[in-house]
């Protein structure tokens, strides 16, 4: 049936004159000879290679998957059944064959349906009659090994009709591979024994247990490829709402009804014409994009990943808009297509469980216990139903009821709910988005103390949550093109708002007890959670979505109910949700200068608390791995010196004084110490290094510095970590040098140490005493295992000039494999600034992140003959921004114009390497370069 629904196969594979050039070879060599064997598998190849490409051909020419993969499976079934005739009736021909001496080929899995991806595996068993012969184990030997020869991926099993029953009864894997064998050649009564026999003491009375198998598989298959729809990388195949989970539908079906025709499952009411639309757009789409991955790997890639994204979103024809690149727009079509998969999904099963109970009177009895009514409601088995199947059509507002009540009452809602809202969605309409009720009790579920996440996203999956908030509707499924945001805008924004309730509730007090500790002092939770909600819901409008999302805030805030007040502290909050994270990883806190700046733009400690926890919560919710110990202590720092800055306290504390106050801590802390070695110490630094460390560093630093003194040593080493912070803490104390600070960020750069933020500090005698503060590459801290050793030994040797790092890393670079990553463009920038510090120069460089690029721009600093004071390092994804505190060789900021030129063309040179991505259309810029 399926090879009917192929035009011109002939162009594909001419099976009959395949037959007949074999019949020449045959004619010049014996069959069992090498030279006919050789022959026979370059003819063979040939045929092959030009069927692919005519089926390519096609393909990129139709943009439709399910032919393609149709064609596909025509393909190779005529070159088995070529194969398998050559074996049986020239090679190993029998003049007088047993019953015993039969063999069946049968297709099973994907190419049982007749669904052959390009690169798929083809998946095949030989079935025999009783025992296996001789003759069979032949056959299927010179079968298998001409089809590896050919390049086929084969995945095959040797088994007789009773071998395959008794292991499918044991195995449900089997079980579904069986379930879509198809005859392919050979022995037909052999395949229709087996077939027969599977489906009497397989599939009759066993269906219960079967759709129980199937939907446990699939869950544990969602929590292996991470239980959402909405990463940023989805696997195709066996991800959530990918084609396995179609593939889940078809085989349920088939074992229930015995069709995959959607069609049929109409007529028996599973589906209703519009669901069989979707559900067929859906398979379409899937199967498209499945095959344009096969062919662009050249391999079976079922990974949507970043290198393939944009080139997909060409082929199938996906153009940039304002504001949205064309690989964006593909990927929101993806999360939906995997959204309405979902939605399918549900509605399949709900139908099952319906047949189940009709089908027994006990079971209509055990759910008749269970069925009772709430509010005007149905509880169904702990899931709420609507009374009657008119009731949104009557009341519109019950919509959004529904999911309150389930809240309320920790229930689920029941699938038939959900089928009839997608079905009456269009009367979510302005009348009820200005309606009162509606909107307070829309508010009640986000601000709930009752896993508010849950109830969003099932708001969300229904379509109810885009409708009602038209605003957040145009950024459910919409992806951002990178590697540091992990999921969708509305994904992402409701993990934020769990978050939020996860924290208040207590649950992460560990990671995050700031937070925990000030959420009770917030003066409204709506203004909170509205924050949360509408942060980034102006992303993808091709301007600032902070500014953006500020203006709907303002429109949106007093609809769902929120003072002028309020409403104006969500558009603050919206409007600056970056602040605080941009002024805690890329300033120096213990420069006055940026608490000063910070504090004027926050300016009330209501407003303090608010950001803070507003931005735990959003970067939390950006991905797995993006919070760490060392982020949170960085926000805890600002947080701290900007309250005592709001509350009276003062920023910027003199000097002199502070410097004071901090020597004269050193000296009641340094007991035992005579007062001549202690006024000594006190001596030998600065006035900067007392404004840039806090005492319990001071002190350690004292003692560090005494035993290398007394022992003699000009290169001293200590380090100790925080697992709580996330961070080792590696302090050098050496001879102070030019180029230092290049040569050590060079050394711990080939170690695989990651720095987050280094304080470089000389003293008045000459020696330099730095402290980095670095991570693996996982985030965690470093000193595990061997790996400090290394690290002391990388730097002692790169002081000593044995080893030159920069010289490793251009040569790791050109030795590595070019990365999937590379496909990512970040526009490098140089930044100027003498406005964020009284003191310094402040440097901020954007760029492609690559290996070695903190020690490419510190020889780059040291070639200008600028001494850093201290540098902020930070990664999002692809993409590296660094800030350095600088000043020239005299110990002044940088004024001169010229020099400052300079200063900007060198960085964006080392920022630009020859092996980095992105060099095309550089920018720079500078702000108030003149301070």
């Amino acid at each position: 049936m399926l090879m009917e629904k192929i035009p011109n196969r002939k162009e594909i594979i001419n099976r009959k004159l395949l037959i007949s050039e074999i019949d020449d070879i045959a004619a010049r060599y014996l069959p069992t000879s090498f030279e006919f064997r050789s022959e026979l598998l370059e003819k063979l190849k040939s045929v092959l290679e030009l069927g692919n490409k005519e089926l390519e051909r096609r393909f990129l020419g139709a943009n439709k998957g399910r032919p393609a993969m149709y064609a596909n499976s025509f393909l190779v079934d005529q070159i088995i059944r070529t194969i398998y005739d050559v074996a049986s009736k020239k090679v190993y021909r029998l003049s007088n064959p047993t019953p015993e001496e039969t063999l069946s080929i049968v297709a099973v899995g994907g190419y049982g349906r007749g669904e052959l991806a390009p690169y798929s595996d083809v998946d095949l068993l030989f079935l025999f009659p009783y025992k296996q012969t001789s003759w069979c184990e032949q056959v299927i030997e010179f079968t298998l090994y001409m089809l590896w020869d050919l390049g086929l991926k084969v995945g095959h099993s040797t088994r007789n009709v009773d071998e395959c029953i008794r292991l499918a009864k044991k195995d449900v894997t089997i079980q579904t591979a069986l379930l879509e064998a198809r005859h392919l050649w050979g022995d037909q009564e052999l395949f229709t024994e087996m077939r027969q026999k599977y489906m009497k003491e397989i599939v009759a009375g066993n269906s219960k247990e079967f759709i129980e198998a199937k939907l446990q598989e699939r869950g544990e298959r969602h929590e292996r490829f991470g239980n959402s729809r909405y990463v940023v990388e989805p696997n195709i195949k066996e991800g959530k709402g990918g084609l396995r989970d179609l593939q889940t539908l078809f085989w349920i079906a088939k074992f229930l009804h015995g069709t995959t025709e959607i069609s049929r499952l109409v007529e028996l009411g599973v589906f209703t014409e519009k669901e069989r639309r979707r559900f067929t757009k859906a398979s379409n789409f899937l199967r498209t994009v499945r095959c344009h991955l096969h062919y662009l790997a050249k391999r079976p890639e079922e990974r949507i990943t970043f290198d393939m994204q944009s080139e997909l979103a060409q082929r199938m024809g996906y153009k940039d808009h304002a504001g949205t690149l064309g690989v964006e727009r593909f990927m929101k079509h993806y999360f939906l297509v995997a959204k309405d998969v979902g939605d399918l999904t549900r509605i399949f099963c709900a139908n099952l469980e319906a047949e189940q109970q009709k089908k027994s009177r006990f079971a209509i009895a055990r759910f008749g216990l269970r069925r009772r009514k709430l509010k005007g409601y149905l509880v169904e088995s702990g899931r709420l139903n609507v009374a009657n199947d008119d009731d949104f059509k009557n009341a519109p507002v019950k919509m959004l009821d529904l999911f309150h009540l389930a809240q309320e009452k920790q229930l689920d809602v029941h699938p038939n709910a959900l089928r009839l809202i997608r079905q009456d969605l269009k009367l979510i309409n302005r009348k009820l988005r200005a309606d009162e009720t509606a909107n307070r009790l829309f508010l009640e579920m986000l601000t709930s103390r009752n896993d508010p996440e849950t109830t969003l996203r099932r708001l969300n999956e229904a379509g109810v949550f885009g409708r009602f908030i038209p605003d957040f509707g145009r950024v459910v499924a919409q992806m951002q093109h990178d590697m540091y945001h992990v999921y969708t805008v509305d994904e992402h924004t409701i993990r934020a708002i769990g978050i939020l309730s996860q924290i208040e509730a207590g649950l992460l007090i560990e990671d995050h007890p700031l937070s925990h500790k000030i959420l009770p002092k917030v003066l409204s939770r709506n203004v909170l959670y509205c924050s949360v909600l509408i942060h980034d819901i102006a992303k993808g409008r091709g301007g600032d979505h902070s500014v953006l999302g500020a203006e709907v805030a303002e429109k949106l805030c007093p609809r769902l109910g929120l003072s002028a007040s309020e409403t104006e502290t969500v558009a603050w909050l919206v409007r600056y949700h970056l602040a605080f994270s941009n002024f805690a990883f890329k300033r120096d806190i213990s420069d006055p200068k940026t608490v000063e700046d910070f504090a004027e733009i926050v300016q009330s400690p209501e407003r303090l608390r608010l950001l803070l926890i507003l931005t735990v919560v959003d970067i939390r919710a950006v991905g797995p791995k993006v919070w760490n110990g060392w982020k949170g202590q960085l926000l805890r720092e600002l947080y701290y010196a900007s309250e005592t800055a709001l509350t009276g306290g003062h920023i910027s504390e003199g000097r002199e004084e502070r410097a004071k106050h901090l020597q004269e801590n050193l000296t009641a802390a340094l007991k035992g110490w005579k007062k001549a070695d202690i006024e000594k110490q006190i001596n030998r630094f600065y006035p900067s290094y007392w404004m840039a460390t806090n005492s319990e560093d001071q002190i350690a630093h004292a003692k560090l510095m005494r035993q290398a003194d007394k022992k003699g040593k000009l290169f001293t080493v200590d380090a100790k970590s925080d697992p709580f912070r996330s961070i080792t803490e590696v302090t050098i104390f050496t001879a102070d040098h030019p180029g230092l600070f290049a040569r050590i960020t060079g050394a711990m750069s080939i170690t695989g140490a990651n720095i987050v933020d280094a304080k470089i500090h000389t003293t008045t005698d000459g020696m330099a005493l730095d402290t980095f503060f670095i991570q693996d590459s996982d985030g965690k801290i470093y000193d595990t295992g061997e790996r400090m050793k290394k690290l002391r030994a990388a730097i002692e040797a790169t002081l000593q000039g044995d080893r030159k790092p920069h010289v490793e890393i251009i040569d790791r670079r050109n030795s590595s494999l070019p990365s999937r990553t590379q496909v990512f463009r970040v526009q490098p920038s140089v930044l100027l600034d003498n406005k964020a510090s009284n003191t310094h120069t402040v440097i901020e460089l954007r760029g492609r992140d690559r290996s070695g690029l903190l020690a490419d721009l510190s020889r780059t600093f040291f070639t200008l003959s600028l001494t850093i004071s201290s540098a902020h390092i930070a990664t999002y994804g692809e993409r590296a921004v660094d800030v350095f505190y600088v000043k020239d060789s005299f110990g002044h900021k940088i004024t001169n114009k010229v020099k400052l030129s300079n200063i900007e063309k060198k960085l964006m040179l080392a920022l630009t390497d020859k092996t980095a991505s992105g060099t095309k259309g550089v920018k720079s810029k500078k702000k108030a370069a003149a301070g």
